[in-house]
């Protein structure tokens, strides 16, 4: 766990020393998301999660909703491939600028492995973003369009004896890397971090919640300016399985 942890880090040092860092913004947000996956059958389920996030002073404004749909399919329990399409809304936060979203298919890889003392989780994403950008103030009529490869771990370490099990309080770190790329791609290559601690408590075998830190470290497009968000988070997660039991 704890070298996974330290190459991220590197790889995060690595991408933002590689720029001559000249501006950094600081900003507080508040993070709300809810994960639901389905299984139906053996092989074949759905994936949704939703997002609400807020910004300036934590909760000023909007700034962000996505929504993401896709079909799961099983390989084993512990091994699972997913692809669908997510939407996002990006706010302004000024009536005279409009709003503007994307269009992001995306393919991923999920696993899992569970051991005595903690549950670890990784999935490495890849997205198509086709995102709507500002001509002289109006919306334009083409997108621009990159892609983006994300690669997560997350931790779930139960504070009582017997693993992670219905009422159990837990605490969870996670830290997840996306790096950009594409032809319209020149400076930020390096996307964004994003690093999670948290206390959680799992209700039942399906749900779980938690409520902690989360600092994203994000690049600019000029390579050279960056966002450094301080956010509380609070994300459900929700497993449903409709199979039918031997």
């Amino acid at each position: 766990m704890t070298r996974l942890l330290v190459l991220n880090f590197l790889l995060v040092i690595f991408f933002v020393s590689d720029a001559q860092v000249k501006n950094i913004i600081t900003n507080e947000q508040i993070w709300l998301g809810y994960f639901n996956q389905t299984r139906f059958t053996e092989r074949s389920g759905l994936w949704f999660d939703g997002h609400l996030r807020l910004t300036g002073g934590f909760a000023e404004r909007m700034s962000q909703d996505i929504a993401r749909l896709g079909y799961v399919y099983y390989l084993h329990d512990n091994v699972r491939l997913a692809a669908g399409y997510g939407f996002i809304t990006n706010f302004s936060g000024d009536d005279a600028v409009p709003n503007l979203h994307e269009h992001r298919p995306w393919q991923q890889i999920q696993w899992f492995d569970k051991k005595p003392y903690f549950n670890m989780m990784q999935y490495l994403r890849l997205e198509q973003r086709f995102k709507e950008h500002l001509a002289n103030g109006e919306v334009a009529d083409d997108y621009q369009f990159n892609q983006r490869i994300r690669y997560s771990m997350t931790f779930t370490i139960p504070l009582r004896p017997g693993g992670v099990q219905p009422k159990t309080p837990f605490i969870f770190v996670s830290d997840e890397l996306m790096i950009n790329f594409g032809k319209e791609i020149i400076n930020n290559y390096f996307d964004q971090n994003r690093f999670f601690v948290g206390f959680g408590y799992q209700f039942t075998k399906g749900l779980n919640a938690h409520l902690g830190y989360l600092n994203v470290f994000l690049e600019r497009p000029s390579g050279t300016d960056f966002i450094n968000s301080h956010a509380i988070r609070l994300f459900v997660f929700h497993n449903l399985d409709f199979r039918k039991e031997k």
